[in-house]
């Protein structure tokens, strides 16, 4: 429709019929004769409006479903998130428990030698570091870490410390090929020198060949000078075999290590070594000898016949007391009956 003069005249026409129109209704409210229109119109237009609804409805239910599910499935997914963690904060339970427990024994073996020791955990092994017997602790210069300090357990000797980052560490195990750390016997005092050899158990060469070991004693680090990288006392491991000598001048012996290197996760880097040496001191109890039970056989004399204190039963005795012949006692007179 083009802008002229009798298009501009009608709308305002239209305009005017409508103000009219809206003034009539307002005034003659329900009984005005649009409203008697309307009334109509919803009468004709109503059985189609609902029908349109009863089609459209199941569409909108369906678009609202969708909708609706997918923040069901939002919720269940958060259901599901909760649950994991829940279970995961309660099997955790067993293993918190496990580190005080392990982190417990350390302090004590660290009290034992006055050692003053820094907490770390273990968080990587060997991999980043190539095919050595390493691991990673989350402790390094920023905690007072440096290169050659002693590392231990609860149990006892874990290795030292080869490099250093700020906030992290490696740890050279003493089970590796090229540990060697010094040793000092248990009680004898014979000095060694324990060697790595991977999953195998330690290899210890005592200095003099003659020295008298047996199976079960233990032994302990016998300290480096200005203890770097080791510090005198710690638990090294127990004699599970004893070479022969052979006449040559060391002895060797095979160790097992009291420390599980397989399964590492709470140890102590010692930062200040003990003003004295503690010698045995860290080293548990020795384990209690079982005692062997002894059994007492004893024979109860049979009727007719009688035990020796041997508990070899004799013969019975003839009517007058004396043994048959071939019998090596000599029979008591019986006495006369009256």
């Amino acid at each position: 429709m083009r802008d002229t003069r009798e298009s501009r005249l009608l709308l305002v026409l239209l305009i005017v019929i409508a103000f009219a129109l809206i003034t009539v209704d307002i005034r003659g409210g329900e009984n005005s004769p649009l409203d008697s229109a309307r009334r109509a119109a919803a009468s004709a237009f109503g059985p189609v409006e609902n029908g349109v609804a009863s089609a459209v409805n199941p569409i909108g239910n369906a678009i609202g479903a969708v909708r609706d599910s997918g923040d069901r499935h939002s919720r269940l997914a958060e259901l599901e998130r909760e649950n994991a963690a829940l279970k995961a904060k309660l099997g955790s339970d067993d293993r918190t428990k496990g580190r005080a427990a392990e982190l417990d024994k350390m302090l004590k073996t660290a009290g034992a030698g006055r050692y003053g020791i820094k907490g770390a955990e273990v968080i990587a092994i060997g991999a980043a570091q190539g095919f050595s017997w390493t691991v990673t602790i989350d402790a390094g210069t920023d905690d007072g870490i440096a290169r050659d300090m002693t590392v231990l357990n609860g149990d006892g000797l874990v290795g030292r410390v080869t490099t250093v980052s700020a906030s992290t560490a490696t740890v050279l195990l003493a089970n590796d090929p090229d540990f060697t750390v010094g040793t000092r016997m248990e009680k004898s005092a014979e000095l060694g020198f324990a060697t790595g050899q991977g999953d195998r158990p330690l290899r210890v060469q005592l200095l003099n060949g003659k020295a008298k070991v047996k199976k079960g004693d233990r032994m302990v680090t016998f300290g480096s000078r200005a203890d770097r990288p080791f510090v005198p006392g710690v638990p090294v491991g127990e004699v599970i075999r004893v070479d022969p000598s052979n006449g040559d001048l060391t002895r060797t012996l095979q160790v097992r290590p009291f420390v599980g290197f397989t399964k590492l996760d709470i140890v102590g880097i010692v930062v200040q070594p003990p003003r004295k040496d503690p010698r045995d001191a860290v080293l548990p109890p020795p384990p209690k000898s079982k005692p062997t039970p002894t059994v007492t056989v004893t024979v109860s004399p049979s009727a007719g016949g009688s035990a020796d204190p041997s508990g070899a039963a004799s013969p019975p005795a003839d009517d007058a007391g004396a043994t048959p012949a071939g019998g090596g006692t000599t029979p008591e007179p019986s006495p006369t009956r009256s």
